[in-house]
């Protein structure tokens, strides 16, 4: 049996989040000209992602904002299927993206492989190690500055994943439309280590929601749209860390066949970065009124919604929220899993590639 008597690892980088954000937007935002200094090819007509785990999920957010910010038509696959695909997308002015936090993933540097065998498309690695194999495969390289992880769980290298990922969409609009076409976002950017300071505020409602979980054997967490990504993680890490048998689905889908689990008792948490939909909410009211399971709302709620628990930041935008929600659902997967007495920092049977370079 576990017994944490000091800050693990997984809080540490939690709270790490604070520093790392603002050092990334230093980084790859010039203070006196406002130009994000990230190098892409120009004329990009589709993007296609290729990550594992963790960084498959920023892929998945990525996919969503993308094509909601640059307009750019994008696609997210995990590397292990990639491999398998017997032809890949070769458009022209594609641009392959892969994502590994260590820059040592298997099927993510097969991946890469197995593009520059097939096509003559440009490539881009997103990593936390620029000193890794995936950095020097690649044609084009955006360091994520996250540091050496030391808990398995991905924590601050999925954060600054994501915000290199929308450091690269604004990037891909100002090659369209100018600098002062993306002033708006960059503002709201530098707000963000306020925001997670105020998500790790949370952590007194997170415990009283992690002794709830803790009792529960069905946990579903669904969401909508962009968010879905974000519920994906937060299954992720929750299984990680505290081996419940957890499972993220999109709301719409889960009514289709899925929502019958819930005919054992359970506890349904909703995810959301934006206003909730007239037709989310009816789904989520129906799940109540057929099987009652408690229910937890993660993000902004609605006065048509009477959730059991309810954990917001108030945000300014979408990707303020995106923040607030992850830096929420990562403390929920600590708690929980600190509650069952777990080894947060190295889970049963899970190994991590750790670099020390960064």
């Amino acid at each position: 049996m576990f017994i944490s008597k000091q800050k693990t690892n997984m809080e540490l980088e939690i709270i790490e989040q604070t520093k790392i954000i603002p050092y990334i937007l230093m980084k790859y935002i010039n203070p006196e000209t406002g130009e994000i200094k990230i190098d892409l090819p120009s004329d990009i007509t589709k993007i296609v992602l290729v990550a594992s785990g963790s960084s498959y999920h920023c892929a998945r957010f990525a996919v969503d904002l993308l094509e909601k910010i640059s307009k750019i038509e994008s696609r997210a696959i995990y590397s292990s299927e990639f491999l398998l695909k017997s032809v890949i997308p070769h458009d022209k002015n594609t641009l392959y993206v892969f994502i590994t936090q260590s820059g040592e993933t298997s099927d993510t540097l097969k991946s890469v492989d197995k593009v520059k065998s097939l096509s003559s498309l440009p490539t881009l690695c997103i990593t936390n190690n620029e000193d890794s194999t995936i950095w020097r495969k690649c044609d084009y390289k955006v360091a994520c500055f996250a540091g050496a992880e030391k808990g398995i769980a991905a924590t601050k290298s999925f954060t600054s994943q994501m915000l290199c990922l929308i450091l690269i969409s604004l990037k891909l609009v100002e090659n369209i439309h100018g600098m002062a076409s993306t002033n708006l976002y960059k503002k709201s950017l530098f707000s963000l280590p306020s925001i997670i300071e105020r998500a790790l505020a949370k952590r007194d409602e997170i415990k009283k929601l992690a002794k709830v979980l803790a009792k529960e054997n069905t946990i579903i967490i669904t969401a909508d749209g962009i968010s879905y990504s974000l519920a994906k993680e937060a299954a992720l890490k929750i299984k990680e860390t505290s081996y419940k048998n957890i499972s993220a689905a999109i709301l719409g889908e889960f009514m289709h066949g899925h929502v019958a689990v819930l005919n054992n008792k359970g506890i349904l948490i909703y995810i959301s970065v934006s206003e909730i939909s007239a037709r989310s909410i009816a789904n989520l009211n129906k799940i109540i009124s057929d099987y009652s399971p408690k229910l937890v709302i993660i993000g902004q709620s609605s006065k048509e919604l009477k959730p059991d628990i309810h954990i917001n930041v108030e945000c300014e935008n979408e990707i303020q929220q995106m923040f607030a929600d992850v830096i929420i659902s990562q403390q929920l997967a600590l708690e929980t899993a600190l509650k069952l007495k777990r080894n947060v920092d190295h889970p049963k049977g899970l190994q991590k590639v750790v670099k020390d370079k960064i």
